[in-house]
């Protein structure tokens, strides 16, 4: 994308108290996913606006919890509310919602019919928790294993240990993903994922189409290759999360929810462009 002077306006964070705060376009996409407060006891007095805008501020400059700003809400409520949504499924709902309505708005259906799958391999801490050794990558950590549409948007992500291969962690995947999104037949993937190993596990899990997309032995250099360079560009997008450099949660679970704030993050700025262009 040229930086141009539409661009430029279109992605302008100017006037907020952070650039990772929800614009009023951004509030207004998300809101509605916020769930009410509980009958009975006291009002609710936290704004819940500046929960998620610290959430999205801890997420995109990757600071500990104890280093959240004092402008936002005490770092015991936001951790409370993060930990709630995380076991109740909420940030996966708000990404699955975002995604379905994001498509609908580009002019294609709903449910994907078709997916790009990747992994990444990323180090874990000194907090503990799941890991193994990725040989190839020579990494010590998890893996994120995402299952992207062709449009690059996060439909479901995966973290397991480092030291699970491709293949192995794809079959859980597709397995998990078949329930979300049942139209969800083909899937393109790289060379890891070749092999009758994997058609084999997902005989008993439906009909599944895996197109592999093979780098040529001739090329030389950077070479774009079709449908690869989607998954590719959606971990760059995470990417710009710094809370996802490393995996520093000690259970899978929270390493997942913070992979869906990312997701959440650039899906709801691109609906509020489009919403309200």
């Amino acid at each position: 994308m040229g930086w141009t002077g539409i661009a430029r306006r279109e992605h302008s964070r100017d006037g907020l108290r952070y650039p990772s705060d929800l614009t009023d376009r951004e509030w207004s996409v998300t809101a509605p996913f916020v769930p009410p407060a509980k009958s009975g006891g006291r009002r609710r007095t936290t704004d819940m606006r500046e929960v998620l805008n610290a959430l999205l501020y801890i997420a995109s400059s990757g600071g500990a919890w104890r280093m959240l700003p004092k402008c936002f809400p005490p770092v015991s409520t936001v951790r409370r509310y993060f930990y709630a949504w995380r076991n109740a499924g909420l940030f996966e709902t708000i990404n699955t919602v975002l995604v379905m309505n994001l498509r609908e708005i580009e002019g294609r259906e709903a449910s994907p019919s078709a997916g790009v799958i990747d992994s990444q391999s990323v180090k874990t801490t000194e907090s503990g928790g799941v890991w193994g050794y990725d040989a190839g990558k020579k990494i010590r950590g998890r893996k994120r294993h995402i299952l992207t549409d062709t449009c690059g948007f996060l439909i479901f992500i995966l973290v397991h240990a480092a030291d699970v291969q491709d293949r192995d962690g794809a079959v859980d995947v597709l397995k998990a993903v078949r329930f979300r999104f049942p139209w969800l037949r083909h899937v393109f993937a790289d060379g890891g994922y070749a092999g009758d190993k994997l058609r084999d596990a997902l005989k008993a899990h439906g009909s599944w189409t895996i197109e592999i997309i093979k780098r040529s032995d001739t090329a030389k250099g950077f070479v774009l290759l079709p449908r690869r360079w989607v998954v590719e560009r959606t971990f760059a997008w995470l990417g710009r999360c710094r809370r996802l450099a490393k995996d520093w949660e000690k259970t899978i679970e929270s390493s997942t929810a913070w992979a869906h704030i990312a997701s959440i993050r650039m899906l709801a700025r691109r609906t509020a462009r489009y919403c309200y262009a």
